[in-house]
């Protein structure tokens, strides 16, 4: 529970620094560089949490790498397309929803306690994610767009899941070096710079060091606990963002946003209670 909620609260800072490098340079920019420097933190962390090298743990490494690349390719189609304040909370919960039906099916019996909490996580998901900005009307392809990104994110969790515990950080070399490579040609098929803007490299090089130690933080905690419970806490990560950008840029919460903070400490709570 741990683990998953420092994981949260750090990808939550990575997203809030790759959300600041985006207002400077394009987003596959943005999104391969970050990853390279993510993949430059793993392969430093490798020799210090050692782990035998398993061609299995690469496959589902690269699956799942594969996964979370698609997810964010239509996360950012479903936003260019859809409404913000629709697209952001259905993505966050079908990539939170997956992982919970998935552990359920496999042999996951959170208790009572849990499952509230789990219900009150994605609803406090919802209640943060919502954005004053969007506007416009809501199509129903945006909608397909966001369930289809939330699936790719909920499947790099899954994916990440099934590869062996004794594996150490090659699943996450796998996944990185799949995602930088498939990232990477599709800014080269679409002609796009992958040139960071000026002044925003630290910013991209802190996303992708806090995006990495997320997904370090997230592998450990689903070795020690039910993939069900930790996905739904790890989807709690809006909420970090929020909270960093009203304390360091100034941004005001409205009070669904407050309710949404307050109801997902609540829920990290009840499935404290639950362990």
């Amino acid at each position: 529970m741990l683990l998953a909620t420092a994981c949260a609260i750090v990808m939550g800072a990575g997203d809030f620094f790759g959300g600041l490098a985006t207002k400077r340079s394009q987003v596959l920019s943005v999104v391969v560089v970050s990853q390279i420097a993510g993949l430059a933190l793993v392969s430093c962390l490798l020799p210090l949490l050692p782990g035998a090298f398993d061609a299995r743990a690469l496959t589902w490494g690269v699956a799942a790498g594969l996964s979370g690349a698609a997810g964010l390719v239509l996360f950012y189609r479903a936003l260019a397309t859809g409404v913000m304040s629709v697209v952001a909370p259905t993505t966050a919960v079908t990539s939170a929803a997956l992982p919970v039906v998935f552990g359920l099916a496999t042999g996951d019996r959170p208790g009572p306690w849990a499952l509230a909490g789990v219900a009150l996580a994605l609803g406090s998901v919802l209640l943060v994610s919502q954005d004053r900005s969007g506007s416009g009307q809501v199509s129903a392809s945006s909608i397909l767009i966001s369930l289809a990104a939330g699936a790719g994110f909920g499947g790099f969790f899954i994916l990440l899941s099934m590869a062996p515990h004794e594996a150490g950080l090659w699943p996450l070399m796998g996944a990185r070096l799949s995602s930088v490579s498939t990232v990477a040609l599709l800014a080269v098929v679409t002609r796009r710079t992958l040139r960071p803007g000026p002044r925003s490299l630290h910013a991209i090089v802190a996303a992708g060091v806090l995006d990495m130690v997320a997904n370090v933080l997230y592998l450990l905690a689903q070795q020690d606990g039910l993939l069900s419970l930790v996905a739904v806490l790890v989807s709690l990560y809006p909420a970090s963002t929020l909270l960093l950008a009203r304390h360091v840029l100034g941004e005001r919460l409205r009070g669904v946003q407050v309710a949404g903070v307050g109801c997902a400490l609540v829920a990290v709570a009840l499935i404290a209670v639950a362990q």
